[in-house]
């Protein structure tokens, strides 16, 4: 199961965009309101989950998002994502992580020696990592995107990972992009 992690101010195009990649590609995706199911987006547009934090179950998450946006501040002041961010660490499951929201990552000194991505500005946040200027870059179990503009590329980069590099060509094709 992917868990794409949803608050006020989420970023619409980073998380929805994976979103719908991901389920196009056949994944079990669920979108997450961390703290109420109907959550508003960083430019006024309301989404209504499909579970709530409280219905995560860890054992069965493949990958956990972390969309960036205005709403990475929200994401991070989180106990529970911090509970979900240690769980997947623990457990060598991926975390995907867009714009800003790297930066949580990277404040906990998670991105530590490996190559990371995020929106112009945030750099100075990913204590340790090898900033790379791709719009989206994995290293071990985390995978890290720009922003907005690389939502499709972060989207496709997951579901080569989970499902294949010729899932992610063939789906590329089927899109026009």
């Amino acid at each position: 199961m992917v868990y794409v992690l949803l608050v006020e101010g989420f970023e619409e195009i980073e998380a929805l965009e994976p979103v719908d990649i991901m389920r196009r590609a056949g994944l079990e995706v669920r979108t997450v309101g961390v703290t109420d199911k109907t959550v508003t987006g960083s430019h006024g547009i309301t989404v209504e989950a499909d579970i709530e934090i409280c219905d995560v179950n860890p054992d069965q998450m493949q990958l956990l998002m972390l969309p960036g946006g205005s709403g990475h501040v929200n994401l991070d002041s989180s106990k529970d994502v911090h509970y979900l961010i240690d769980t997947a660490c623990e457990k060598g499951i991926y975390i995907a992580s867009i714009c800003a929201a790297p930066s949580i990552l990277g404040k906990r000194g998670l991105l530590n020696g490996k190559k990371a991505t995020c929106f112009p500005g945030y750099e100075k946040y990913l204590e340790g990592a090898e900033v790379c200027a791709d719009k989206a870059v994995c290293d071990g179990i985390f995978i890290t995107g720009k922003g907005a503009g690389a939502a499709a590329d972060f989207g496709f980069l997951i579901v080569e990972l989970l499902c294949g590099a010729d899932k992610a060509k063939e789906l590329r094709g089927v899109m026009q992009y």
